[in-house]
């Protein structure tokens, strides 16, 4: 694949068009398109893609959509992977015909007759500044007249392109429009084009470095904001390390002292204060249960899976395939599902929880249908709008099938071993009977304040790496520094441990004992501080419009931010696992588990038949 490049910024941006995986061989006997070597003048198949408004990344529609010399016949079709079709990628055989290494002064590829309908669709797709996905080059654009309110249309007739090859390997692909006439109705344009080969020392590997953009990327400002997030973590640290080792420090050597008398003693007893007031309570179940380790489950998972699709991003620079990271995080969360299994059945078990049923089918449910349901709305209006957007039903069935086949057997098994594995309470004291009145406090003091708070630190940490995704993904860059991104996320992680105890502790000191959901909202609401930050960057930074394209920017962003917000939390809960792990369930124990687990779900199925008839 070649990605998008974006044109020179000419006065009014007109028309244009994407010849999208250009220059790819149907060669289904020798090798791959995108590896494929050409003999001299073998045919070599140029695709169209898709058009749409160049300041709409998602708006995007069929080439054939627009008034174009259209194939005789059913023209080929081909249809990527799975993260290239839910891309929105239709790749359609064009007309043009091109051999490998043989130039082509002019040659005509069809008689375009223009009617009113016809010039009134070039005329929209003029004033919207439509795009290609491939190479910048103009089919239409807009002439004003100085004198009138009025502009004239005119539409680039002749496609020149230009190919770059090295020995029998194809580099690279530019698309340049020139003879421009005016678009009147009852008018016939010749529509032409010329092939022009150009041989190049780029070798084949290095092919997509033309589409890396360096200075954007690697300027000193990344750099400053990593040195920036380096010095946050240290500080972050040391006042950790003093609220642990030098306060916490006093208040144990106060109880570790033997030569008190009982009167001293009774005398500190009664003064005590904070979080040792609540010591009987700390350990208390957390409320809603089920859906604190359902999220703490799947933010494990996704912390894992992120880091897992960095490195694997860094080692095979997926950035060169189509859809290729999304095929790669669809594959890798599949995988992953025993993890947030393993996480949320041991801490609901640990706990003291009973319905580990429901635990564990909303573990592995959660974040999946979040994101369907997002998508549901979503391709409702690409549907509505007749967008390539829109999600086919056979993209669907597979994305299902591999969530009901690999992934939600995989949460079993881990919901599974995690309560045999890590299931058993491991608290260092008792906890209460009755539960302690929690007193009130100064409004800072208040778990909504702490845990608004606790977002702007981490959020700080990423905000200037959230302005490269932000900018790779919604204005046609790539993406390729992902040893930034992987010091990025781990600083991320190390400031939201950070800022929890922290929270955590200034909790407990104003003797609530609720701590757990706080310590979760603190983490999670970087999230919240990452969505604002949207706000600003799609009124600021970008000139979409529409409602087709703002639904997808803020339904896109929000299942970011969602997944964001549950992956922060992970970190809130790593100091609550607990220290001493119990013993391992046998092999022979795991298997009766799974085999009462079957019994269960089939007894449900039959009260429910019952029910039902």
């Amino acid at each position: 694949m070649f990605p998008a490049v974006r044109s020179p910024p000419f006065s009014l941006l007109a028309f244009a068009f994407a010849f999208a995986f250009a220059f790819l061989l149907l060669s289904p006997a020798f090798a791959s398109e995108s590896d494929h070597k050409y003999q001299k003048e073998e045919p070599v198949t140029l695709w169209v893609n898709k058009v749409g408004p160049y300041n709409n990344p998602q708006e995007t529609y069929n080439y054939y959509s627009l008034p174009f010399c259209h194939p005789a016949g059913n023209a080929a079709h081909k249809w990527g992977g799975l993260g290239e079709v839910l891309g929105g990628n239709e790749l359609i055989e064009s007309l043009i015909d091109i051999k490998f290494q043989q130039n082509v002064d002019k040659a005509v590829i069809c008689q375009l007759q223009l009617d009113e309908a016809k010039v009134k669709q070039f005329k929209d797709a003029i004033e919207n500044s439509y795009w290609f996905e491939f190479f910048m080059g103009f089919v239409g654009e807009l002439h004003l007249d100085k004198n009138s309110d009025n502009g004239k249309h005119v539409l680039y007739t002749h496609k020149n392109i230009i190919v770059k090859y090295n020995k029998d390997q194809i580099i690279h692909v530019n698309l340049t429009q020139e003879n421009p006439k005016s678009l009147e109705a009852s008018r016939t344009l010749d529509l032409t084009y010329s092939v022009k080969w150009i041989q190049t020392n780029v070798t084949f590997a290095r092919r997509f470095d033309v589409y890396l953009d360096y200075p954007f990327f690697e300027h000193q400002i990344h750099w400053f904001s990593i040195f920036n997030s380096f010095m946050m973590v240290i500080f972050l640290t040391g006042l950790v390390s003093m609220i642990l080792m030098r306060t916490l420090r006093n208040d144990y050597a106060k109880y570790a002292r033997e030569d008190d008398d009982l009167e001293t003693l009774e005398r500190d007893v009664s003064e005590e204060s904070g979080w040792k007031l609540v010591h009987g309570d700390v350990f208390r179940p957390p409320r809603s249960l089920v859906v604190l380790s359902a999220v703490v489950g799947t933010g494990a998972q996704l912390a894992l899976l992120v880091l897992l699709v960095i490195l694997l991003a860094i080692v095979g620079m997926l950035y060169v395939g189509r859809g290729a990271i999304v095929t790669t995080f669809i594959v890798c969360y599949a995988l992953t599902s025993f993890i947030s299994g393993y996480v949320s059945g041991g801490m609901y078990s640990r706990h003291g929880g009973k319905s580990w049923i429901k635990s564990m089918i909303l573990t592995a449910s959660l974040f999946p249908f979040m994101c369907f349901g997002i998508g549901f709305v979503l391709n409702t209006i690409a549907i509505f709008y007749g967008s390539l957007a829109a999600i086919p039903f056979g993209t669907m069935v597979v994305v299902f099938v591999i969530w009901a086949f690999i992934s939600f057997p995989l949460a079993l098994l881990g919901t599974v071993v995690g309560r045999n594995w890590s299931g058993a309470p491991n608290n260092p004291c008792r906890v209460k009977t009755i539960p302690r009145p929690i007193p009130e406090k100064k409004w800072y003091l208040t778990p909504s304040v702490v845990s608004m708070m606790g977002g702007l630190l981490p959020f700080g940490s990423i905000f200037i790496e959230m302005y490269f995704v932000f900018t790779s993904f919604w204005n046609y860059k790539v993406y390729y520094v992902y040893g930034f991104m992987l010091l990025v996320f781990l600083i991320l992680i190390i400031v939201t441990v950070c800022v929890t105890i922290v929270g955590t502790y200034f909790l407990l000191n104003a003797e609530n004992y609720h701590w757990q959901w706080t310590s979760f909202f603190s983490a999670a609401s970087t999230a919240v501080y990452v969505y604002l930050y949207s706000i600003y960057y799609y009124y600021v930074k970008t000139k979409m419009s529409g409602f087709f394209q703002t639904s997808f920017y803020f339904g896109y962003t929000l299942m970011f931010c969602l997944g964001l917000g549950i992956l922060c939390e992970t970190s809130s809960a790593i100091k609550t696992c607990p220290v001493e792990q119990p013993d391992r369930a046998s092999p022979i124990a795991l298997i009766v588990e799974i085999v009462q687990l079957g019994r269960k779900f089939l007894a449900m199925y039959e009260d429910t038949a019952i029910m039902s008839g």
